[in-house]
């Protein structure tokens, strides 16, 4: 069995903490077991390593989003990267093109889907573990897994079993329908027909998704797949495969399962509540405060809110409400302020914009040992000053050292890349007529391949 964790979002839901680059599975609020915290990300990816399934896992992310996923999980699980988001049909069907076409793997080989995001205890595993064997036994064409309602969700997806009665110890049962968030009179109706939330996991084997590619007039090669990709609309798996499937089992999962993807469920599993700077009277029962910012926060008699500050902006809501803050954000999130990257942080401090220029001004925090790309832009010149730290700096194939108090200028057209020796951080000046990734070109990803990109392999100082 193959596991793809299914990651990405508009992150708009956990603003301002979140944004289209750090969505919420990169939110280190969880408790990590050890006085610490953790990301979602970061959980679940332990989880998989204890239930011994981590080696047989890959992780399908947007392209925007690979830096700050290595920064959670490092390289223990392989990447496999969207160029443009176009839902959970077409990540899938990436995912099961590359399976087949680049590694080879046999049509009878499982493909489990599971959303980075789940909060699940270890048992869920276990029911994991269970799919290949239950959909040879039924002779199902998908597996899912559900779990009992705790209470008539308008959010959630529900699965309507065939059998009304039976054995709560059913390892498997045929599907009726699904229902995707009904109100709460359809919500409870469905609750006595014993129907249970959709997990959001899908099994199946490989033959069975090249065949709905090809039912469909798409490619099964990974290759063909990508070029395509930026003319597909979005799509759902749901809708596009999971409805339209005849023959379909669920598995029952009776463990703690949550969708931590709003904040009144996100801080029920937090274990501070105050993250950062700031403090609330003992009369704000309920309240969360997370600061991201240097200034306090002070809450004075607020009882059940979410305050919640960041570079990108501050939410003040009541928690029953702060969803709406999805509505209130449009279509479009603002240019994200705060961004992680493999090597560290990056931080926007000004932006401005004229008829003929562009300029970004941004501190980047570089950790010590790590490395940015080797990369270069077409339409932009970079100014950059060394706040603090020590590093080796490669600019078209030369290596010089840098330090607190060097100015260094990056032309348009050069390649460049950066390694702390000492913790740096760096104040970019971007200046270009239009400032936007897909100016960023990148040469090489590791410092080794970075030092033999030009000139041949050498040695560093």
């Amino acid at each position: 069995m193959r596991v793809v964790l299914l990651s990405g979002g508009s992150g708009k839901r956990l603003w301002p903490l979140s944004n289209d680059i750090r969505s919420k599975i990169y939110l280190r609020l969880l408790p990590d077991g050890g006085g610490g915290m953790e990301s979602m990300i970061q959980r679940i990816s332990k989880q998989l390593e204890a239930a011994g399934l981590l080696q047989s896992a890959y992780i399908m992310t947007h392209k925007s989003q690979a830096e700050i996923t290595r920064n959670h999980i490092g390289d223990r699980i392989p990447l496999l990267t969207e160029t443009y988001k176009r839902g959970t049909f077409t990540a899938i069907a990436m995912a099961a093109s590359y399976f087949h076409s680049e590694l080879g793997m046999p049509l009878s080989e499982t493909i489990c889907v599971i959303p980075a995001d789940a909060y699940v205890e270890a048992d869920f595993f276990n029911v994991l573990r269970e799919l290949p064997a239950a959909l040879a036994e039924s002779g199902a064409e998908l597996a899912l897994i559900g779990t009992q309602p705790t209470y008539p969700s308008q959010q959630y997806g529900y699965i309507v079993p065939k059998k009304t009665k039976g054995s709560d110890e059913d390892r498997f049962i045929p599907i009726e329908q699904f229902v995707e968030k009904p109100d709460q009179r359809l919500a409870k109706r469905l609750i006595r027909q014993r129907a249970m939330w959709n997990c959001g996991v899908f099994a199946f084997s490989l033959q069975f998704m090249l065949e709905a590619l090809q039912a469909r007039g798409f490619p099964t090669d990974y290759k063909e797949w990508h070029a395509l990709y930026e003319h597909l609309p979005e799509i759902s798996f749901d809708q596009e495969v999971v409805e339209k499937t005849s023959r379909a089992i669920v598995l029952p999962y009776a463990g703690i399962w949550d969708d931590l993807g709003n904040w009144n469920t996100l801080t029920s599993h937090m274990e501070s509540t105050i993250i950062g700077p700031g403090h609330m009277t003992d009369s704000s029962e309920q309240t969360h405060l997370i600061n991201e910012l240097s200034c306090p926060v002070h809450i004075i008699d607020v009882p059940n809110v979410i305050v919640a500050a960041s570079a990108d902006g501050i939410l003040v809501a009541h928690k029953d409400k702060s969803s709406l803050i999805k509505e209130r954000l449009g279509a479009i999130l603002p240019r994200p302020m705060y961004e992680e990257k493999a090597w560290g942080r990056v931080s926007v401090l000004h932006h401005a914009r004229s008829e003929r220029v562009e300029v970004v001004t941004r501190k980047l925090e570089i950790e010590r040992d790590r490395h940015t790309k080797y990369m270069m832009h077409i339409k932009r010149t970079k100014l950059w000053t060394v706040a603090s730290g020590e590093g080796r700096f490669l600019c078209n194939g030369k290596l010089r050292r840098i330090e607190t108090g060097d100015v260094l200028h990056i032309a348009s057209g050069t390649g460049y890349g950066v390694k702390a020796t000492e913790a740096l951080v760096i104040i970019e000046n971007d200046i270009g007529g239009s400032l936007s990734e897909e100016d960023e070109i990148s040469l090489a990803e590791t410092w080794e391949s970075a030092l033999g990109y030009e000139g041949g392999k050498r040695s560093e100082p």
